[in-house]
């Protein structure tokens, strides 16, 4: 059995999610044909989502580990609630992690416990650092315990562009 965690972006451009999930799926594959595969995603928009249905696509099983109790409310946008829910639903098992409430400390500590749970982490990531750490944090938590990082960043692939304040 493999077992592949998700860190990555949640801003995502749509116009590369295609080139996305044909890289994930390459890499997905490859573990699927070995053995079991075993995706292990906090079930965030953007990359963690995409991530979590193509290990599901390719006959692998998904564990959801969240951050709080009111993850879903607090930190899923409504029009991402819909596939949180679809695939939270297909999970094989969801770890909740012991925090009151969603904040920066909580997703920290649901990524840790993710890289100390899997063979791998998949990083969507452009090699900048995000708007709210983590991404970076988590790739760096992960080659710090010797976890092989997968990044995944095709040339196409962009983000969102943030709007400019109108000064």
């Amino acid at each position: 059995m493999t077992r592949v965690g998700i860190v990555g972006h949640s801003d995502l451009a749509p116009t590369c999610v295609s080139v996305l999930r044909t890289a994930l799926r390459r890499l997905l594959v490859t573990h699927a044909r070995v053995g079991r595969l075993v995706g292990v995603s906090c079930l965030a928009p953007g990359a963690d989502q995409l991530f979590a249905r193509e290990v599901l696509d390719v006959g692998g099983h998904l564990e959801a580990i969240l951050p709080a109790p009111d993850y879903r409310t607090r930190q899923i946008d409504p029009d991402c609630a819909p596939e949180f829910d679809r695939l939270l639903g297909e999970a094989r098992s969801v770890r909740v992690m012991e925090f009151e409430r969603c904040c920066t400390q909580a997703r920290m500590a649901a990524s840790t416990a993710l890289v100390s749970s899997v063979d791998m982490v998949a990083a969507i990531w452009d090699g900048r650092s995000c708007s709210d750490v983590l991404t970076g944090d988590v790739i760096a938590t992960a080659r710090g315990r010797g976890v092989p990082v997968a990044v995944i960043w095709p040339a196409t692939a962009q983000r969102t562009p943030v709007a400019e304040p109108a000064w």
